[in-house]
């Protein structure tokens, strides 16, 4: 049976977009005060926070897991098509960082100027961030939502931002004002390898790559009192969230009932290792019998 985590992902996603928004117009004033534009980048970093929470509560209303007459498997892509959309936004994001700093270079600007009262109101919005990403990685691990997951490497993202223009806002105290510009290059390469992080965990999802090695799924078959063999073997989905297994299967039974018992077994075993699954099992007679356990695969 699939497991409907709707609920508490809209509840994490709601906290996280106030304090998001929080971080960034607070972001966004010391930036102003300062001139630094670094910061600035920063704080438009943090628009990107927001729009990814408005983003995933959108995904989380239609990624219902229980399956209907348009949607037999259900809806759980939705959440998937989600972090990809946060991984557009993180390359967006990267392109801002990186239009802006050239163009300082080309074009220069007024220096920035920092003080320590706004250095310590940094500190408030690294502690923030900190807080959410942690936050809302705990509880995506424990519920398998990839949209929290995904969200959360985006706000760590964030973090590492954010301790950088820190770090180049104190060596502008200091003097250094070459300082602000130069930090963000490094800071658009830490964000689009998050939007890479995001995009390589959630393609596969959406391409129907394959979920669990049909070796495995082979031998817990074959384990079962009954079963003779076991071919083509096809699985997609994400274990642990929802996965979903097909099979051929060929069974040491004269007739419907014994043959029935023997698949429940098998659905049995496999529930057991990879819950919640839906399977599905064609019974074939002997005369079937293939060595091909998956497809592209000619022998075991």
């Amino acid at each position: 049976m699939s497991l409907d985590n709707r609920a508490t992902v809209r509840k994490v996603l709601i906290i996280t977009l106030f304090l998001n928004i929080f971080v960034m117009l607070l972001k966004a004033v010391v930036g102003k005060l300062t001139g630094s534009l670094s910061l600035l980048a920063d704080a438009l970093h943090s628009i990107t926070d927001s729009a990814n929470n408005i983003l995933g509560l959108i995904a989380s209303r239609f990624s219902s897991p229980q399956p209907d007459r348009e949607h037999p498997y259900g809806h759980l892509k939705f959440e998937a098509v989600g972090a990809l959309g946060i991984s557009a936004f993180l390359g967006i994001a990267c392109f801002e960082i990186l239009q802006g700093a050239v163009e300082r270079i080309l074009n220069g600007g007024e220096p920035v100027r920092i003080s320590p009262p706004e250095l310590w109101l940094l500190l408030v919005v690294l502690g923030v961030n900190i807080f959410v990403t942690y936050y809302e990685r705990h509880v995506g691990v424990k519920v398998g939502s990839p949209i929290l997951i995904a969200d959360a490497k985006h706000t760590m993202s964030d973090v590492w931002v954010t301790i950088s223009v820190i770090g180049g806002l104190i060596g502008v105290w200091l003097g250094y004002q070459w300082l602000d510009v130069a930090l963000a290059f490094p800071v658009a390469l830490l964000v689009f390898w998050s939007a890479w992080t995001v995009l390589k965990e959630n393609l596969p999802w959406l391409v129907d790559q394959i979920a669990i090695a049909p070796e495995l799924i082979h031998a817990i078959a074959l384990s079962v009192p009954g079963v003779i063999n076991c071919h083509d073997i096809a699985s997609r989905g994400v274990v642990g969230r929802q996965a979903f297994i097909e099979m051929h299967l060929i069974v040491d039974a004269q007739d419907v009932q014994t043959a029935h018992r023997i698949t429940e077994e098998v659905e049995k075993r496999l529930e057991e290792r990879f819950r919640p699954v839906r399977i599905l099992i064609h019974v074939e007679p002997p005369e079937y019998r293939s060595e091909q356990i998956s497809f592209g695969s000619n022998s075991n």
